[in-house]
């Protein structure tokens, strides 16, 4: 089984990156490459006092673009833990086997012809002709009444426009894109009641654009506040005061930005 390369030096080397998805246990996801062997890549996280070899086994392809920061993928999720990189297990519950049905002892009954069965039986009804009608038309009712149940459940269940998610006043967020800066979603957007950059970002900038007249806050990220483009929008809910991700954007290769907005704290 070949072993997938590592990722190009001369493009990691002293320029910051986030894994594509995150590794698990860790809340932040910037890092730089600080060596490379013919097993291991060692990346040191730019806010938090760690560096881990991660196995080259693990990485998988690297983003052409690095607006607004370059993305690394893995080939597989990872997780953090006892102070080494592992694969992540999902645990799966297991139910117990129903208990056997046993009959009680003793020699059977003799089996009584007249006596009802199936549905019959359940409901207490003999097996003459009519309460044989009778228990057909019951048992027909029953079996309509359950099929349209599971219709009903199935439209519920699968259709989106059912799910009880806070939508916003608008969506003109979906026409912008990774190459927007402040100035394009200004020109969009209007002037925003708030504007932010958050506070002790380290060596990744994070500037927020608030719009609580249409209910979401536009995310802009990037190495240097002057270059910073949209990676996404948060939901600020019906009360002002949520922050969850509603939309994000794709990067080359597959990766996006929605690991990145589900990790980043409201600020």
């Amino acid at each position: 089984m070949s072993t997938p390369p590592a990722p190009p030096h001369a493009e990691l080397l002293d320029r910051p990156f986030s894994f594509y998805p995150p590794i698990s246990g860790i809340e932040n996801n910037e890092w730089r490459l600080v060596e490379a062997t013919w097993s291991d890549i060692l990346v040191r996280n730019t806010q938090m006092d760690l560096q881990l070899p991660i196995p080259r086994r693990y990485f998988g392809g690297i983003s052409e673009t690095d607006k607004p920061v370059v993305i690394v993928g893995l080939v597989q999720e990872l997780e953090f833990k006892t102070g080494a990189i592992w694969p992540l297990k999902r645990t799966l519950l297991k139910m117990p086997p129903p208990a056997p049905m046993t009959r009680p002892p003793g020699p059977e009954p003799p089996f009584d012809p007249s006596e009802p069965t199936g549905l019959s039986a359940m409901m207490g009804i003999s097996g003459s002709g009519t309460d044989s009608k009778m228990t057909r038309m019951i048992a027909v009712t029953f079996l309509s009444l359950m099929a349209l149940t599971l219709v009903v459940w199935a439209v519920i269940k699968f259709s989106p426009a059912t799910k009880p998610t806070y939508v916003a006043k608008d969506q003109d967020y979906l026409g912008l894109t990774r190459d927007d800066d402040s100035f394009a979603i200004i020109r969009r957007l209007g002037q925003p009641a708030d504007d932010r950059w958050k506070p002790d970002s380290g060596e990744l900038q994070y500037r927020s654009m608030v719009y609580p007249a249409r209910g979401y806050a536009v995310i802009l990220m990037g190495t240097k506040q002057e270059d910073v483009r949209y990676i996404g929008t948060m939901t600020l809910g019906p009360d002002g005061k949520g922050w969850s991700p509603i939309h994000s954007i794709d990067f080359d290769r597959g990766a996006n930005t929605m690991a990145i907005l589900h990790t980043l704290p409201k600020f």
